[in-house]
């Protein structure tokens, strides 16, 4: 087993608290103080790469955590694009039967077509909620960024009353996102590289002054060199449009704990 994953699996989350691993562009492991896991937007492979013609897609960050050793009770996508719902990582899982799978439509089909047995699928649309152990993961609207996939979503994470996590996803800016998006949510977790249609670092900055986050965290800038963003420039526009919320820049595969320990 992978030194991380077998260091997510040995970490004991502090009451109260919510434990997170950043594994690069959306892609995130929650664990709960009851030991509940939560994997969002994995991408564990490098199947993106040539599979648009002229665009570098090659990962830039290793595979910290190879498909076949994941452990999650939850593997849940924001959207059906291939670095969110990758059908390789899903095809490869060796636990296929012992998670829950959760998503909008296009891909639950994905799940389906990887294997993942029906009664461990769960669709989710804006408004929806799954609850496992004390787990609830709430979706939220996002705005699609193109016309290939337009069933975007957010997710509010909770665990039991711990801190209340909003992810964006994949958005484009819209103001019915920042009505939508949950208020005083104790992380912001944005993507801000500006391509393709996505929030860019000013945008992202506007949204956490609209919904005022204790913390923002940058992301959705570091794995592919035709699709970066410099998270400095986030940084920057917190500190002109939102200077009452932290910044806060995660490092590949390093535990972060929310709040921190005294």
């Amino acid at each position: 087993m992978s030194a991380l994953m077998e260091q997510i699996r040995q970490f004991r989350t502090p009451p109260g608290s919510v434990a997170l691993w950043w594994l690069g562009q959306m892609g995130y492991i929650f664990k709960s103080p009851a030991g509940t896991t939560l994997g969002v937007d994995l991408y564990l492979s490098d199947s993106c790469a040539g599979a648009v013609p002229g665009l570098d897609l090659n990962r830039r960050v290793p595979v910290l955590i190879e498909p076949e050793e994941l452990e999650v009770d939850v593997f849940a996508c924001t959207h059906n694009h291939g670095d969110h719902t990758d059908p390789e990582t899903i095809r490869r899982l060796s636990h296929k039967g012992a998670m829950l799978f959760a998503g909008p439509p296009p891909s639950c089909e994905v799940f389906r077509s990887a294997g993942v047995p029906e009664e461990r699928i769960r669709m989710l649309w804006p408004g929806a909620a799954l609850r496992q152990g004390d787990l609830e993961l709430r979706a939220v609207f996002a705005l699609p960024t193109d016309a290939s996939d337009l069933n975007h979503l957010g997710y509010a994470i909770r665990f039991g009353e711990g801190p209340l996590i909003y992810l964006t996803g994949d958005t484009a800016w819209h103001e019915l996102v920042a009505e939508a998006a949950p208020r005083k949510p104790d992380v912001l977790i944005a993507c801000i590289n500006g391509g393709f249609a996505n929030l860019n670092h000013w945008e992202a900055a506007g949204l956490a002054a609209r919904i005022e986050p204790a913390v923002a965290i940058p992301c959705h800038y570091d794995l592919f060199a035709d699709n970066a963003a410099d998270p400095r420039q986030f940084r920057a526009a917190l500190s002109v449009r939102a200077p009452r919320v932290r910044y806060r820049q995660l490092r590949h595969g390093e535990v972060w704990l929310y709040p921190p320990l005294e």
